[in-house]
């Protein structure tokens, strides 16, 4: 199945109903073959990144998107889940502050959320 950008905000919300922070939704469409869009959110704590995780996992389950690899789920400090066209990063905030995804991944187009402008 195909990610669409409504798919790939369904994301976003689900990781915002798990009080997931600082989510981002970044459109990597014409930068990289990798995926088409990435989903990077904070967790408070080890429990709330796997809820997090999980709760993605069902909710693009129901939608009709298959999980093709998931890892870092035992530790959860980063826990990757690969749906194809869209690639979820659930940090600990000082992990997601070392690696700097959103850094490294600076000219992608982050997709506005709820009223956010464009950048």
């Amino acid at each position: 199945m195909e990610v669409t950008r409504d798919l790939a905000i369904l994301a976003t919300r689900a990781a915002e109903e798990r009080k997931a922070s600082n989510v981002l939704l970044l459109d990597l469409r014409g930068l990289t073959l990798l995926a088409d869009y990435f989903l990077i959110a904070s967790g408070d704590s080890q429990r709330q990144v796997r809820a997090i995780a999980e709760h993605l996992e069902e909710t693009l389950g129901r939608a009709g998107l298959r999980l093709l690899h998931r890892e870092g789920f035992e530790k959860a400090r980063w826990v990757l889940l690969d749906f194809g066209g869209l690639v979820c990063h659930i940090f600990n905030p000082a992990d997601r502050d070392f690696f700097g995804l959103e850094r490294f991944w600076g000219d992608a187009q982050r997709v506005p959320l709820d009223g956010q402008r464009s950048t």
